[in-house]
């Protein structure tokens, strides 16, 4: 059937794709045949999903991304979520080495702290990017299979967990794939349950970036001022760290703290109203942008990090 048809008539459990993948299910998992059916009997083809997924937020200027993120109401809320949940954040940060403010901001800047996990079943949003998305189609059809794979797992109806438009899940929005990769049960209660249980909500968003080398006490983007236009030979898509601070200097810039003579860094531009501000991005940075591949959105985590810090410091 045309991915146009399906788009017009919204069920999908017919068409050969999903016939095929139901058929990759039982014979590569062991899935029951008539279980799958079942499933994939209720799952819709969602217009407002595809719609969404063709202008993300990324695609913003930074001064007005910033906005969405550093709000006072959001910096308060981090204040809270972190009195609240001191003792999970303290083991999370002795256990993993991941700072206490970086996993509260995840958290704040993915969900608002669990005000917005997504209301999308996330059944729906996998199918639809994975079988009308013709250009995410094999992502999208790994993570559907992850995601019915970690349902088995954790004893889910794959019919009820709901997510963002892309199938993230939970207050930290993991894909299913990173979930069964790296969520974890913090607390010991022989689930890991990412929508409701705040420990291992923490733990796993620990977890997450211990394994992609979060280095311990290590800074993570500091400020640059340009002496004059030669530093933009070296701006570029990349954002793992490619020069060090002799080739910085090299470029006619002063970094506005001293880092480690070794230091590798990644100079970023974000665009202003009125110009743009530079920053030297560490291993850190690099880091935060494994779990969205986006410089706003770790600059975002960083940023109001540092300011849910700050006020918490300054609270009575």
């Amino acid at each position: 059937m045309p991915l146009l048809l399906i788009a017009c008539t919204g069920n999908i459990k017919d068409t050969e794709s999903v016939k095929t993948f139901i058929e990759q299910m039982a014979s590569k998992h062991q899935f029951d045949k008539s279980e799958l059916d079942d499933w994939f009997e209720t799952v819709e083809i969602k217009q407002d999903i595809l719609k969404r997924i063709s202008s993300p937020s990324e695609g913003m200027p930074w001064y007005k991304y910033r906005k969405i993120f550093l709000t006072e109401a959001r910096i308060d809320a981090g204040v809270k979520f972190w009195r609240d949940n001191a003792p999970a954040l303290v083991a999370a940060e002795q256990q993993y080495g991941v700072p206490a403010e970086i996993i509260t901001a995840i958290i704040g800047v993915e969900t608002l702290f669990g005000k917005n996990t997504g209301n999308h079943r996330v059944i729906d949003a996998l199918s639809t990017l994975a079988f009308a998305y013709p250009a995410r189609s094999k992502f999208f059809t790994s993570e559907l299979e992850h995601f019915l794979l970690l349902c088995r797992d954790e004893r889910i109806n794959p019919t009820a967990p709901l997510g963002s438009y892309a199938g993230a899940m939970g207050l930290p929005q993991f894909m299913p794939s990173s979930f069964r990769a790296y969520a974890v049960d913090f607390d010991n209660d022989n689930r890991r349950d990412i929508w409701h249980n705040n420990n291992d909500v923490i733990g796993s968003v620990g977890n997450y970036f211990a394994k992609h080398h979060w280095q311990v006490g290590k800074a993570i983007a500091v400020p640059v001022i340009a002496k004059d236009k030669t530093y933009r030979s070296a701006l570029n898509k990349n954002l793992k760290p490619n020069l060090s601070l002799t080739e910085l200097e090299s470029l006619n810039l002063i970094v506005s703290r001293q880092l480690p003579l070794d230091s590798k860094v990644k100079l970023l531009n974000f665009e202003l109203e009125q110009g743009e501000e530079l920053w030297a991005a560490l291993n850190n940075f690099y880091v935060i942008t494994r779990y969205n591949h986006s410089p706003l959105y770790a600059m975002a985590v960083y940023q109001l990090s540092q300011s849910i810090l700050n006020k918490k410091g300054s609270y009575p």
